[in-house]
């Protein structure tokens, strides 16, 4: 995994009210596929593939994912929210829900990875 010491350092000083399920998220976006780095940008970490994937939206009450192209990614995933022109959202209650959501979360970074890879 691309683990970045950036990203180990701001989730050990952001204390999220859902930790585990952040942590667990993070590690199966960065596990669903070996292409994907993390950096913190816009004061959040944020997960990259030849571009921006998606960041933590920060939310103290659900473990929130900001898809910035979510619109563009092939394939179809239901767990993508929202209307807009190009981001969607993925959002996780707690980490039960991040368990049952992972198949779905590992699609759509795969799918992304394979879009930009070509």
């Amino acid at each position: 995994m691309n683990r970045n010491p950036d990203v180990d350092r701001w989730l050990d000083e952001t204390a999220h009210p859902l930790d585990a399920a952040v942590r667990r998220t993070r590690d199966i976006i960065l596990g669903a596929d070996d292409r994907v780095t993390e950096t913190i940008k816009w004061k959040t970490p944020t997960f990259e593939f030849r571009g921006n994937i998606a960041s933590f939206n920060p939310s103290k009450r659900v473990v929130s994912l900001l898809f910035h192209r979510g619109a563009e990614i092939p394939g179809d995933h239901p767990r993508l929210e929202g209307d807009g022109r190009l981001a969607r959202t993925m959002r996780f209650t707690d980490l039960e829900d991040v368990e049952a959501g992972r198949a779905d979360l590992e699609a759509v970074i795969r799918a992304w990875c394979d879009w930009k890879a070509g």
